[in-house]
């Protein structure tokens, strides 16, 4: 399974900020075969599907940098979606913050109390929302621009940049790496890393189907038997919209709320 990501737009570092020292070897370009064979060590069953046929796109009449893209892609589709699939079902119990969200007096309580986790989206204030876009945004063009080398030029993909240039810099902060904080695997051997992947990727597939499992139960009732009984809470909202009603005062979404598809509501 390969999955496309939205590339990311060139970033220079702002001066000042020490470049990253190169810790790591230089690391092959992936090829198609390459692709045949990691798919048989994640699931001998099915072994390689690819019937998009993604693993022979180019990329600036470069299949190895195609290859490079996806599979950092997927790999980011997987961690994120673990992390939205073990947060739907936190969400879901009513499980938050005792705390309040702004300035504003928003509290977790108030966006819990709104109901299915992407009603709890919608009711988060539009500000809060925007601090999130703006903090995924500065993670993206850090990994993008801070790492040893790019996953489309050879680099291993999936790879996330350390913060060490920013905490050098005289900022001190963040305090902890993004991945792999604390060390954990930094003593682990190639084949115990190698071993994890598999498991990272086994799991993040899994996770895609799940949270988009959660999500259409969630839109259409009953269209996912397999969560039969498990009292997943309907939502009649747009769940592939970021802005909702409560979100007017952003460009266009006055106008966007109004809009009806010509086949109609699903």
């Amino acid at each position: 399974m390969l999955s496309a990501l939205s590339g990311s737009v060139a970033f220079a570092p702002t001066t000042g900020v020490r470049a990253p020292t190169v810790t790591t070897a230089s690391v092959r370009m992936e090829t198609k075969a390459d692709l045949e064979v990691l798919a048989k060590k994640l699931n001998p069953t099915v072994g390689f599907y690819d019937p998009l046929g993604l693993a022979d796109a180019v990329i600036d009449g470069n299949n190895e940098a195609a290859i490079g893209y996806l599979r950092h892609a997927e790999i980011k589709h997987g961690r994120v979606a673990m992390a939205a699939f073990v947060g739907y079902i936190v969400q879901s119990n009513g499980i938050h913050f005792p705390w309040a969200t702004t300035l504003s007096g928003v509290t977790y309580a108030d966006i819990a109390a709104a109901g299915s986790p992407p009603a709890q989206w919608d009711a988060v204030p539009t500000n809060a929302k925007w601090q999130i876009f703006g903090l995924i945004a500065g993670l993206e063009l850090w990994s993008e621009c801070a790492m040893d080398k790019h996953y489309m030029k050879g680099g291993k993909p999936g790879d996330y940049p350390s913060f060490a240039p920013i905490r050098d810099s005289g900022l001190g902060q963040p305090p902890f790496d993004l991945f792999d904080p604390f060390g954990f695997s930094k003593n682990k051997t190639p084949e115990q890393k190698e071993k994890g992947l598999l498991v990272e990727l086994n799991n993040g597939r899994l996770a895609q189907i799940g949270i988009m499992a959660f999500v259409s139960e969630a839109k259409v009732p009953g269209s996912v038997p397999g969560l039969a009984g498990c009292n997943i809470a309907p939502y009649d909202g747009e769940v592939m919209s970021p802005w909702a009603a409560g979100d007017v005062s952003v460009p266009f979404v006055k106008e966007m709320l109004t809009y009806v598809a010509p086949w109609g509501t699903i």
